[in-house]
């Protein structure tokens, strides 16, 4: 078997994150991401007919655009000879995307990939509810008057009530916010320490919105028919105080929880994409890679209690793998579900007693250095588009690494049904 390639990053952008119902209200999904696809290819200059494949993360589908890769490429001016596939995995479903990538070009499959994710909750499509969609599917048959009369006289009022969408787990049918509130009260994370870590996120992101940070990763949006021009997240709050958050009531556990609108991630819309190559293809073309993609993992956990413990699990695993310790890391990024998902999963990691039952470790990774985390904000001020926060995350390890000099970055995320992604980068 012929060694494997290397794979390289070679640029990442995304459009600004705005919350839901806001200035992205009247886009489809696949436009969102046509125009990330399109500002990456700006970005680099790179010629389309170059591309070998298209691969975006998505949660929520339109049923109009269902491979929404192939419309948002489509769009972007990606030949149609270019092959392009929609991947889902709850909130790493970007992740997973190019994570994909990366297979295909260690496999020699490809050379050069676009990867990222699009997400649009303000395009949710809303049902119908069961007994009524049946009723549609039939009337598909309809042929006489006599028929169009009998489906009409069956309708009744109730047949069109929409079924009112909500980010539930399946299997166990709780609402994340619950499990949230169920994993912060057993980790013993206080209401204070959540909203702490929420206005430092905000205050972080507003601070990097100032520097131009975020700006370097953004392309601006022009929204047709006047194409007015998006160019900044909305959702940051650089004013966030803790006495004005202290106040809010709790979100999901009326009576005990901790977890309120200021410490949860806000629905959020946008999209990224990410170009990655093979080491080799790089330098025949000329590009200077920004990092290399040094290992990944993806990792299952208990859904009754662990859904939101990914991060702990992904990152011990590939750490142990690739036999670094923390103090080798000089550039972290967690996806910011919740303030309480976060503050789980640090206290996780730097616990001798948990990370001897579940991770198989001896000891702890040992507790994260605030000064290298998330140091631009992150999904709990920038905003957190489930299908395209992983693209964020690899675009922003790789930036940070490149302004602070830094050699290894490391990157994480959990996601619906238990599941965790970490990915490790190494600054070329």
């Amino acid at each position: 078997m012929n060694s494997l390639q290397k794979v390289v990053i070679i640029e990442g952008c995304r459009t600004p994150f705005l919350r839901s119902g806001t200035d992205y209200m009247d886009l489809m999904s696949y436009q969102l991401g046509g125009f990330a696809i399109k500002g990456l290819l700006n970005k680099t200059g790179i010629d389309p007919k170059l591309i070998d494949g298209v691969i975006m993360g998505n949660v929520i589908s339109n049923v109009k655009t269902p491979n929404l890769a192939r419309e948002a490429a489509l769009t972007a001016g990606v030949p149609h000879t270019t092959p392009c596939r929609t991947v889902s995995q709850a909130c790493i479903s970007a992740n997973r995307a190019i994570s994909d990538a990366c297979l295909e070009i260690m496999t020699g499959t490809s050379d050069i990939m676009i990867a990222g994710g699009i997400e649009h909750t303000s395009d949710t499509p809303i049902q119908f509810p069961r007994k009524m969609r049946k009723k549609l599917f039939q009337a598909q048959r309809i042929r006489t008057m006599g028929d169009q009369l009998k489906f009409i006289s069956s309708l009744r009022l109730s047949d069109f009530f929409p079924e009112k969408p909500a980010v539930a787990e399946y299997t166990t049918n709780r609402i994340m916010g619950v499990d949230c509130d169920i994993m912060a009260a057993r980790f013993e994370i206080s209401r204070v320490d959540q909203d702490v870590f929420a206005v430092r996120s905000h205050h972080l992101a507003a601070q990097a919105q100032a520097a131009g940070h975020l700006d370097k990763e953004m392309v601006d949006v022009m929204i047709p028919p006047k194409f007015k021009a998006i160019t900044t997240d909305n959702g940051v709050r650089g004013d966030s105080e803790l006495t004005k958050i202290a106040r809010l009531k709790p979100a999901f556990d009326r009576k005990f929880g901790t977890l309120t609108a200021a410490n949860s991630s806000f629905l959020t819309d946008g999209a990224s994409a990410v170009m990655l190559m093979s080491e080799s293809k790089a330098k025949e073309l000329g590009f200077l890679p920004k990092a290399e993609v040094v290992d990944f993992v993806f990792t299952g956990q208990r859904l009754e209690d662990e859904l939101l413990l990914g991060p702990a699990y992904a990152v011990s695993q590939l750490l142990m793998r690739q036999k670094l310790t923390l103090a080798d890391l000089d550039v972290i990024e967690f996806h910011e579900a919740f303030a309480g998902q976060i503050l789980s999963n640090l206290k996780a990691l730097a616990s001798d007693e948990y990370s001897q039952k579940y991770f198989g470790r001896e000891k702890a990774l040992g507790e994260i250095p605030m000064e290298k985390f998330n140091l631009w904000g992150g999904s709990l001020s920038i905003g957190h588009p489930f299908g395209a926060t992983g693209g964020r995350l690899v675009t922003t390890t790789c930036n940070r690494l490149a302004h602070e000099k830094g050699t290894y970055g490391l990157l994480a995320a959990c996601a619906a049904g238990a599941h965790g992604h970490a990915m490790l980068l190494k600054n070329i």
